[in-house]
């Protein structure tokens, strides 16, 4: 049965899509089974895994509304062991579009469970926001995976996170846990970066990854080609991060 992971913090710009992109391309390379669900509107990791996300039929807004099947709203990649459950922009009308329906939290999750088997990991990006849209996220996960970015607010909103998966675990999915915390954006060259990485594991009672994302010029130009950074440049000190990044979670995953 798959693992599920949701990427979350209602922070923006702390490497979320960028983690969920590449995190599944190096998880699908070493041949994992691996489904990425885009549940953000934004659709941006739809289109940075080369899926043209305005040119689509079925999305994950047209599963939560019931208009289509989850079979029928996963596409695949162009990247082996790699499918996508698409968003855009019309995702992000859901939220009112659900209001007054019955147990309206649990509709990612009842159809995720008729996948569930196929794959080894389902890896789900979440808003930067603490909506609808990360609950249903976080009803369907076993854990939750909070990229940081290394810089001065990074703590600020962390605390908030916790409260609403402490929520969701006490009302809505009692099996629901934190994966741990991954730094993204770390500059070796600042002593900021270092600081907050300290200041974080002191603060912090969670598991911290060993692997720390760096600002790498070839993470952020990747998407805009619409692939994954270990194909787009394979050799990038982001292709390293990210691979050895899969590989403590594959590790994680044994434990449990």
């Amino acid at each position: 049965m798959g693992r599920v992971i949701a990427i979350a913090n209602q922070k923006g710009g702390v490497g979320k899509t960028t983690t969920a992109i590449n995190l599944s391309a190096c998880l699908a390379e070493v041949g994992k089974k691996v489904l990425v669900i885009d549940v953000d509107p934004q659709g941006n990791t739809t289109s940075g895994l080369g899926i043209d996300k305005n040119s689509l039929d079925n999305t994950v807004y047209e599963l939560l509304l019931e208009e289509c099947t989850i079979k029928e709203s996963i596409v695949k990649t162009d990247i082996k062991n790699l499918h996508v459950m698409p968003s855009n922009v019309n995702l992000a009308g859901a939220e009112i579009e659900l209001l007054g329906i019955n147990e309206k939290e649990y509709i990612l999750r009842n159809e995720v469970d008729w996948v569930k088997d196929d794959y080894d990991y389902i890896l789900i990006d979440c808003p930067p926001s603490l909506n609808m849209l990360t609950v249903n996220a976080m009803t369907t996960a076993n854990t939750v995976l909070v990229p940081i970015q290394c810089e001065y607010y990074a703590l600020e909103g962390l605390s908030q996170l916790i409260h609403t998966i402490d929520l969701v675990k006490e009302r809505l999915n009692p099996s629901l846990n934190i994966e741990g915390v991954v730094f993204t954006m770390y500059d070796a060259r600042t002593n900021l970066s270092l600081q907050v990485v300290e200041n974080v594991k002191k603060n912090l009672e969670q598991t911290v990854y060993k692997t720390i994302i760096p600002r790498n010029i070839r993470l952020a130009e990747a998407p805009s080609h619409g692939l994954p950074i270990n194909i787009y440049d394979p050799k990038s000190a982001g292709t390293e991060s990210y691979r050895m990044l899969a590989k403590e979670v594959i590790e994680k995953k044994k434990e449990v």
